[in-house]
């Protein structure tokens, strides 16, 4: 959970003061001011009601983004969005995790459009050592246009777990034991924008932008980091406290739970998975579905 708004400075000073040798440090207090950068959009992302609401905005001149201050070599991160209501047909809200450079890692939330009344298409994504293609997409089981929801990532040396509101959508485990580079040794910013990409967004861009409808704005509150933060090449983590009861996001796996809590996501709501495209890799599926 977020840190309420309200609390005070001196109270969140006291509350990292007492985490101090644990594994993470609670990175945010949900302040966008503290936690983030407006990149570009020429005014069009606005930090609204003393940094609790951050708004991404599109019009047919330009889109707008945002960037974390901090990057991080691991952590549990949660955002809360309320996306593009009405007719968002060539939009693209994105969310994601990125390293810089030709190899670089990267794990995606991106809301693909839709006609007003068509469901949002959710697309995720994950690549190590510059290499993706490895989406999976689903339906959401709400109008996330409707109100705000938590989408998050959990980011471990042993998996990464896509959830919406608590519940695990993906897992994309370490499968460097066959072959599969994984992201480990690249820190990571949280990104993201709202832009225009009516060329292959919704129905594979038959379905054109209605500038009429402009601007088109997503909501963002509530962010949170349970992270390790990186700074001047080293990590805020210190291996003696990998053990730490109040980082076990560090360790976390799916329990049967919550794999079952998946596989009713993604027998309900998946609507494509690379690892059943065989027709997209005749020469085999990629190695690291043989661990799905």
């Amino acid at each position: 959970m977020a840190f309420s708004s309200k609390v005070s400075t001196s109270v969140v000073l006291l509350l990292a003061i007492s985490l101090v040798g644990s594994l993470c440090l609670v990175v945010s207090a949900g302040n966008f001011y503290q936690d983030m950068d407006i990149t570009w959009g020429d005014g069009r992302a606005k930090i609204l009601n003393n940094g609790n609401l951050l708004t991404l905005s599109l019009d047919k001149t330009s889109g707008s983004g945002f960037q974390s201050k901090n990057q991080y070599l691991f952590g549990k991160i949660d955002m809360q969005l309320k996306l593009v209501p009405g007719n968002s047909a060539g939009t693209v809200t994105a969310y994601y995790l990125s390293s810089q450079g030709p190899t670089h890692d990267e794990i995606d939330f991106e809301f693909l459009g839709n006609l007003s009344g068509d469901p949002y298409i959710l697309h995720t994504n994950v690549f190590s050592q510059g290499k993706g293609n490895r989406e999976q997409q689903f339906y959401l089981w709400f109008d996330p246009t409707a109100d705000f929801h938590t989408y998050s990532i959990l980011w471990n040396p042993q998996s990464i777990i896509f959830s919406v509101d608590g519940t695990p959508i993906r897992e994309f485990k370490n499968a460097e034991s066959i072959g599969v580079p994984y992201p480990k040794n690249q820190p990571m910013r949280i990104y993201s924008s709202l832009w225009n990409a009516d060329d292959w967004a919704t129905r594979g861009g038959l379905v054109k932008t209605d500038w009429t409808k402009a601007p088109f704005t997503a909501s963002y509150r509530n962010f949170n980091a349970n992270a390790c933060v990186w700074s001047n090449g080293k990590s805020s983590c210190t291996s003696s406290s990998k053990s730490s009861t109040s980082n076990s996001w560090f360790s976390q796996q799916l329990d049967s739970t919550n794999q079952g809590r998946m596989k009713w996501v993604q027998k309900n709501y998946m609507i494509y998975n690379y690892c059943t495209d065989v027709k997209r890799f005749p020469q085999g599926l990629p190695q690291e579905c043989k661990m799905s």
